[in-house]
């Protein structure tokens, strides 16, 4: 595995928000309806990606009030799903109407993703081989896309695997408060 991708994978693999998205949509929908949630990571996360490499991150670093209002919006709304997923108190069951992500949910979502922007400039800056810019907006996002359609895979299967430990609203009570308080806590990478 070169740099790059190792450094792609830790980036990718470790807790934020789509990582603890993706468990709690595996543990309280299923594997199999979390798959378009997972597909949109995917996807978005190349996208932006792709953007870096072309050179809209230094368009953030060189706009700091352009960067503030981004970061704003991520923290309020991973905030909003923090309260969102804690409040829900019948998440074992669900209720009509209530589903994982759509595919396009979860492309959009990654716009305000501040993890995914952190690591996706920080793999340009480190990692860049000085190719023209499509060439290394193409290369980003095929390591992005790729190495995170397997963590998504894996975070979502390992939801769904945990929700077989979860046979008591107790259990799931206290599930959806770590689940809630790890994304709230997430909310902070936005300023760091």
């Amino acid at each position: 595995m070169d740099p790059l991708h190792a450094f792609v994978f830790v980036g990718l693999f470790s807790p934020g928000p789509n990582v603890i998205l993706l468990t709690a949509s595996g543990a309280r929908f299923g594997f199999r309806a979390t798959l378009p949630h997972v597909f949109g990571v995917a996807l978005g996360v190349g996208v932006i990606a792709a953007l870096v490499g072309l050179g809209i991150g230094a368009l953030l670093l060189a706009r700091p009030g352009l960067a503030l209002g981004l970061n704003l919006i991520a923290a309020g709304w991973i905030l909003w799903m923090a309260y969102a997923l804690v409040r829900n108190k019948e998440m074992s069951t669900g209720r009509a109407g209530e589903r994982p992500f759509t595919l396009w949910q979860a492309v959009l979502f990654q716009w305000v993703n501040p993890k995914i922007w952190a690591v996706a400039m920080a793999a340009a800056a480190g990692y860049g081989l000085g190719l023209p810019p499509p060439a290394e907006a193409w290369r980003l996002a095929t390591a992005f896309s790729g190495i995170n359609l397997f963590v998504c895979l894996f975070w979502s299967f390992a939801g769904s695997l945990l929700a077989l430990l979860l046979t008591t609203p107790r259990a799931w009570a206290t599930f959806r408060l770590c689940m809630g308080a790890a994304l709230a806590a997430s909310a902070l990478m936005v300023f760091w």
